[in-house]
């Protein structure tokens, strides 16, 4: 029985030399950005506000298509400059990527953040034709998710092909037992309705929920959940565990072109 809600969800403290890893990926952003050049378009603005921007990578040609890589940080922390790098693979395989930021907690809500990122895949489809697929670790995990739920206004929802939740948090109601929750602000409703678990998928979304095997055990239930609980409601799902990989470095096989998750993001 979980009894300390904080510590279930506390990730850097059970992750060696976790502090390293923030620059490490810093500074792996920008020699990507650096290195894409004219193919990488920056600071696209969404809306009007400072962080509704996104960046969008272009691969060698005509896109197949348009991925969505939304970032995590527990609503609370970074953004889209930090995470180039995680284009690198869906960029080899011929997808354009768009990383948008948005606004972080406290200043705005979680369904403030999710109307943003709505905004930014609308505003990024308008500049990519073709399918539409998205990406998200942790924070960002539940932030996709909630683009695939039926109940969110998406306009280019008929576009929407597929969803990968990566380390995603899909039932927020644990969280109003965090100590973070005193700057998310979450409510009993509010909890309700932005878990992607408590919600009915669109109709012809597929989805992958994937998780470090290494993983704190919230983590991998709230991985588990959504797909047991979106295959009961008829759209094709499926719960992976990756072995050897924890929170952190569950992601960094995005920079390559045939690991098993970059194709899990934009397909073979």
């Amino acid at each position: 029985m979980i009894t300390d809600w904080s510590d279930a969800y506390a990730n850097g403290k059970y992750i060696a030399h976790a502090d390293s890893f923030p620059p490490r990926w810093t500074a792996e952003a920008a020699a990507y950005r650096s290195a894409l050049g004219k193919r990488a378009l920056l600071d696209l603005p969404y809306g009007d506000q400072e962080r509704q921007q996104f960046d969008l990578f272009l691969p060698e040609g005509t896109p197949k298509g348009l991925a969505v890589f939304v970032h995590g940080g527990y609503w609370r922390a970074f953004d889209k400059s930090t995470w180039s790098h995680l284009a690198a693979g869906a960029n080899a395989r011929g997808w354009a990527v768009c990383l948008p930021s948005y606004t972080l907690a406290p200043q705005v809500r979680l369904s403030d953040m999710t109307t943003e990122i709505m905004c930014a895949i609308t505003e990024a489809a308008v500049r990519v034709g073709g399918p539409i697929r998205l990406a998200g670790h942790s924070a960002g995990g539940h932030l996709v998710t909630r683009a695939a739920c039926a109940d969110v206004a998406l306009p280019v929802a008929d576009r929407l092909q597929h969803v990968l939740s990566i380390s995603g948090l899909h039932d927020l109601r644990p969280l109003l037992r965090t100590d973070m929750n005193e700057t998310l602000r979450l409510d009993q409703a509010e909890a309700t309705g932005e878990s992607a678990a408590l919600q009915i998928p669109r109709k012809g979304v597929s989805l992958i929920t994937w998780v470090g095997a290494d993983e704190r055990p919230e983590f991998i239930r709230q991985t588990d959940l959504l797909a047991n609980i979106w295959t009961g409601l008829g759209i094709e799902t499926r719960s992976h565990h990756a072995a050897g990989k924890h929170h952190f470095n569950v992601i960094e096989p995005l920079t390559k072109a045939d690991s098993d998750i970059t194709k899990a993001f934009v397909g073979d």
